[in-house]
């Protein structure tokens, strides 16, 4: 890793993605770069079908690349780098319910990871960490240890589902459209924890895909914006919202603009 290169967790490079077989074959990503610093918030923003999602997931090593290379702390993702960089990340998912079981109480879900990855840890140990997650996103544990995801509000759970992301320090931490599904006051309670967990933990990347940006104007240091699998432009928080260059990002600032 060079000087210059100080301080990147993620680097993506002529990322090119395809799906699809034969004459039903399509690309999606088309070389695309991309960069994540340690203890920034990228967003990653565009309309349905831009590429956001695939974007993340490859650069996390959840989908391979079919051009192009992605690094994780100067190192290819690929064997034991792309292992590594599934233990040190955490997901939070559009649906709350895609990361707890709800059969299980919320204490349980959110310190599941610790017992996976730390299985030599005592109960106690488990406990006080999972109950400081729970207050770091406002959720008090005597309230909310023992309830099922059913019991929730979907603000609620969604911060649940945030606490179990985090419960393991992630170096890493990729958010995909959360709080697309969640009312409007619920959104800001997320906001505040999104803010809570980085000041807890500043060296921590977030990264968050979303297609609206009257919510990552609030909490992004970057943008990067996507259309059609291709990088329309990317910058600081504030170039991007005071100065695009581009006629889609401009809409889009129009429509978060209306939707305010």
């Amino acid at each position: 890793m060079t000087d210059t290169d100080e301080g990147m967790v993620l680097c993506g490079r002529g990322l090119d993605k395809w799906y699809g077989a034969k004459h039903d074959r399509r690309q999606v990503l088309f070389g695309v770069d991309v960069d994540v610093r340690a203890g920034e918030c990228l967003a990653v923003i565009g309309g349905s079908g831009s590429g956001k999602t695939t974007l993340t997931r490859v650069l996390l090593g959840l989908e391979s690349a079919d051009g192009g290379s992605v690094e994780y702390c100067g190192e290819p993702v690929r064997g034991d780098v792309a292992r590594k960089l599934r233990m040190q990340s955490g997901l939070v998912f559009q649906s709350p319910f895609d990361s707890l079981n709800p059969r299980w109480r919320i204490g349980r879900s959110i310190g599941e990871p610790l017992r996976m990855h730390h299985p030599d840890w005592p109960r106690e140990r488990v406990a006080e960490r999972v109950a400081e997650v729970l207050e770091m996103v406002s959720l008090d544990p005597e309230m909310y240890l023992n309830r099922f995801p059913v019991d929730l509000s979907g603000g609620q759970t969604q911060r649940a589902a945030i606490a179990r992301a985090i419960v393991d320090k992630p170096k890493v931490l990729l958010a995909d459209e959360p709080m697309s599904a969640i009312d409007v006051a619920a959104r800001v309670r997320i906001l505040e924890a999104f803010r809570a967990i980085r000041a807890a933990n500043p060296s921590m990347s977030l990264v968050m895909v979303s297609h609206d940006l009257g919510v990552v104007q609030h909490i992004a240091d970057r943008i990067v914006v996507l259309h059609d699998g291709r990088v329309e432009e990317s910058g600081t928080t504030t170039e991007i919202l005071k100065h695009p260059c581009s006629a889609y990002t401009r809409s889009l600032i129009e429509a978060a603009s209306m939707q305010a």
